[in-house]
């Protein structure tokens, strides 16, 4: 028998540092799984926080020996990679598609790294705790991969200053003025092209 296809791919996502300390996590379970109380395959293996951080620091001693990049660990597979003093994981049903999931990891690993513009560690990652979670926000939402293209995350989460003159200060029946207001809808109309929009 096939497995059933889903959208909610993705059962949790975390960054850890190499003392196996959180720097980020988020557990997922389908909404309509949430309600379920019968055990089975449909109870949320991750329900507490101990569970959390028992399967955390397993993962983490099961990483330390390997040098790959995907594994079967507890019924689930976990695609992770190490950036200085973090690793990176995603976990997934055994069942789930591994290349989409390592698609996962890269778009992760290359947006913090635009978004950052220095490396990836613990340290850089807490300070920017806001663009890493915006960041994840739009990767994935309630387990569903929403975007696997890491510039296309960085322009969602991160937007240019602009160095617009405020509409305020413009006299618009100067010339000045009017030659400003018509700079200003250039501006705009080249970034919406640029966007695609």
């Amino acid at each position: 028998m096939a497995p059933e296809l889903s959208l909610y791919s993705i059962k949790a996502v975390m960054i850890l540092a190499d003392d196996g300390t959180r720097v980020f996590a988020k557990y997922y379970s389908p909404p309509h799984q949430a309600a379920a109380s019968l055990p089975g395959p449909l109870t949320n293996p991750f329900a507490d926080v101990k569970a959390q951080k028992t399967f955390e620091k397993g993962l983490v001693e099961k990483t330390m020996k390997q040098n790959s990049d995907i594994l079967l660990y507890d019924n689930h597979i976990v695609l992770y990679k190490a950036e200085s003093d973090v690793t990176m994981y995603v976990v997934g049903s055994p069942d789930e598609n591994e290349v989409l999931l390592y698609n996962v990891i890269l778009t992760i690993r290359d947006s913090l790294h635009l978004l950052l513009k220095q490396s990836i560690d613990k340290r850089t990652l807490v300070e920017c705790y806001d663009i890493l979670s915006l960041a994840m926000d739009e990767i994935i939402d309630d387990g569903v991969i929403l975007e696997t293209d890491p510039s296309i995350v960085v322009t969602r989460v991160s937007k240019a200053p602009t160095n617009d003159v405020q509409i305020g200060r413009i006299d618009p029946f100067s010339e000045q003025g009017v030659n400003q207001l018509a700079q200003m809808g250039r501006n705009k109309l080249s970034d919406w092209l640029r966007q695609g929009l």
